[in-house]
This record gives C-alpha cells, structure tokens and sequence, in this order.
C-alpha cells in the first residue's frame, strides 16, 4: 500500500513538474519592424519570428492577416527562413487579406529565440493606420512525438501610411479638401501655388500614385477641373516650369464613391410575425469602396388605426433589440451609410401579436389578427335599423288587421239589429 503511494507520489511529481516546464516554455510569434511609417505607393519588408521558449519544435504555422484595402503583398517570393520542408506551399490572397505558412525542420527540431519564418514585402496602396496581426490559428509543435502546441503568444504590427509630401507646387482643392475623406462629388477642381518666375505648368491625374507629369505645358494657369471621374482612389500630379527647367512633382489624392453600399436583407427573431414585444432585429451589408460607416433604424406602426405614425431614425448596430414595441404591425426600416454620405433604405414588415384574444379601446385581437370596432359597430347599426324597419312593417300590419276585426264586429251589429227590428 505504502508502496502505491510513492509511486502515485512520484508521478504527480513528473507530471507536474513537465506541466510547469511546458508552461514556462510557451512560445511566442512576432513581426519586425512592428510600428514603422511608410509613404503612399512604397515598398517595405514584415519578418516573421518565433521564439520557441527554451523548447525544441519541428512545425511551425503562422497565419497572418492584413487590411488588403490599406497594403497588398508585392512580393510573395520566400526569402530566408529556418524552415527546411514545407509541409504546405505558401498562400496568400490579395482580395481577402491573408498570407499563410507551415513547414517544419527535421528533428531534434529548433530551440530559438529569434528563428525566422520568412519575409514578406507589401506596398502601401492607401493612406491610414493599419495592421497586421498573425492569427490564433498559429501554432509550434514541441518535438516531443505527441505535437504539442507551446504557441500562446501571437504578434502584430501597426503601420501608418502616409500621403508623399510635395515635392512641386503646393496643391489645394476646394471641392476635396481632406485627402483621407470619401466624396460623392465626382467633379473635383485643383487649385496650386503659382510662385514668381513659374511660366507654365504640366499636370495629369490618374489613379498611379506615381505617375510624373511629361514635359508638355498645360498652360499657366493656376486651377482646373475634371468631371464624371468613376469611382476609386484618383491622384492628380503637377509640376511647375521655372526658366527652362521643370521641377519636382506634387501629388494629391482625392477618392470618390457616389455608389449605394450594397443591397442587404433584414432578419427578424424570432419571426416577422410574433408575439415577443423586443424582437432582434440583423442586418449587414457591405461598400465597394469607402467602406460603411454606421446605420440608422426606426419602427414605423402601420398599423390601420395609427395611419401610420412615422418615427425618428435612430443609430443602431446589429443586432438590435426594440424595447416593447406594442401589439400592432409596424414597418422596420434599416437606412445604412457609408464614408462618403452615400446611402439607402432596405425595410420589412412586422407584425407583433397577442398571445389570445385581446380587446383594447381601439379593436379587438384574436389569433393574431386585428379587427377595429367600426365594422362591430356598423354590423350593430344595421341590425338595429331592420329591427326598426320591422317592428314599424309590424305595427302597421296589427294597425290594418285590427281596423278590419272593427270593421266587421260594426258589420255585425248592424246586421242583429235589422233582424230584431224584424
């Protein structure tokens, strides 16, 4: 008995002491640099590291996601890494944002503090913050035969693209001033500096963050416009002609969306049709190219008594639950917005109902379905005018029938006294 004991002992002992090891060696994935600022249209490189905590791994899976709106991976090529067999090849996807690796080394596997991963290259196509984070998804296994995953720690990077600063005339826009905004206008005007011995300018726009303008003049003028440009991001390029030289080229970014977000359908729970005074009302939808920005709700009753009352709009996110809405029909209206003002109503119907039969001051409820008192009223309002009509079509017949019995009891009497006169 004694004996069993120590060895139960014993092995809590081994088993705790691999648990605190294992807790201890935890491994952790991370991106270098990871905060960094880079200009509109340049390149920069995101390394991925693992420090393995002490432990030896031989599989290593880093999934990483990205804004693909703000940056997009320019070079999907591998460059240096510890990994020796990749058990997947690399993927990645500029549309939805993510890159994907996992390969492994032969064992006894890797102990590192700093092993790299590889090395990806992105472009920066749009001004903002963005991130880059590597996903829970993640993961290093201990070369331990069993697999385990150490991996509890999963980096991330912040980077903030910039606009390039002018290297030309300073430009201005009265109709677009904010580079970082939405506009649905599509007919933006460019207004620029014009300093002293400037002759002529040469300017474009486009949507190549890059583009330098040629060398033929424009003209001196200090303003333009363009009209019906479709929708995206659109930069306009100019450069200032001083004697015989042309000089450095100014940028400007202005982004136009004058489309509606996407349709979307509105969802109800329980049902459209329910007895809950608070139901759930879900909605989603997407925008091509500024992005949504909020949406706005409001229950309109139409019910037949109410001639339908309107109501305010009122910001909302989804799901959103109505507090007590009463016993009638309404209509649910989800307006949605996106960045650049652009937006559109999407609507259903909704019918709250009485468990039972209720009456209320205004009608009466039954099985869901709403009757007003006037066609009550109006079916009691015939009734009793026939009721009238009958007892006056009554009345009249005794009136006559009465008047006859008269008539021949007079008859009668005549009749008896010309015999008794006899």
């Amino acid at each position: 008995m004694k004996k069993k004991l120590l060895l139960i002992l014993i092995f809590l002992t081994l088993f705790c002491f691999r648990a605190t090891n294992i807790e201890a060696s935890n491994a952790s994935l991370y991106l270098s640099p990871n905060n960094r600022t880079f200009n509109i249209g340049s390149t920069f490189d995101v390394s991925i590291f693992i420090n393995t905590g002490e432990e030896n791994i031989n599989v290593v899976k880093a999934d990483l996601k990205f804004n693909p709106k703000k940056i997009q991976i320019a070079n999907p090529t591998l460059g240096k890494s510890f990994i020796s067999i990749w058990a997947v090849p690399p993927s990645f996807s500029n549309s939805e944002g993510y890159i994907s690796f996992q390969g492994g080394v032969p064992s006894p596997g890797i102990k590192t503090s700093s092993g790299l991963i590889s090395t990806i290259t992105f472009r920066a196509i749009n001004p903002g913050k963005t991130t880059i984070y590597l996903a829970d998804t993640s993961q290093a296994l201990l070369n331990d035969g069993n697999g385990t995953n150490i991996l509890n720690s999963y980096g991330k990077g912040i980077y903030n693209i910039i606009i390039l600063p002018p290297e030309g005339p300073n430009i201005f826009s009265l109709t677009h001033s904010d580079q970082n905004k939405w506009h649905k206008d599509n007919n933006p005007t460019f207004l620029w500096e014009k300093e002293d011995g400037i002759s002529e300018f040469s300017y474009s726009i486009s949507k190549d963050p890059f583009v330098i303008p040629d060398n033929q003049a424009e003209g001196a003028e200090a303003s333009v416009s363009y009209s019906n440009l479709e929708d995206g991001s659109w930069y306009f390029h100019i450069k200032a002609k001083k004697g015989e030289i042309w000089g450095g080229t100014s940028h400007f970014l202005i982004r136009i969306d004058k489309g509606q977000p996407a349709s979307f359908t509105i969802k109800i729970s329980p049902a459209a049709k329910t007895s809950s005074k608070q139901p759930i009302i879900s909605f989603f939808t997407t925008d091509a190219f500024s992005g949504m920005d909020h949406f706005e709700i409001k229950a309109v009753d139409i019910t037949i008594e109410n001639n339908g009352k309107d109501a305010f709009f009122i910001e909302a996110n989804s799901p959103y639950i109505f507090s007590n809405l009463e016993i009638g029909t309404y209509m649910i209206i989800v307006r949605d917005y996106d960045k650049a003002g652009n937006w559109q109503d999407e609507n259903i119907k909704l019918e709250i109902i009485p468990d039972n039969i209720k009456i209320t001051e205004k009608g009466l409820w039954y099985e869901g379905k709403f009757s007003s008192w006037w066609p009550f009223l109006l079916v009691a309002l015939i009734i009793m005018i026939m009721i009238i009509i009958i007892v006056i079509i009554c009345y009249k017949k005794d009136k006559k029938f009465k008047a006859k019995v008269a008539q021949k009891l007079r008859e009668r009497e005549k009749e008896i006294e010309k015999i008794n006169l006899l």
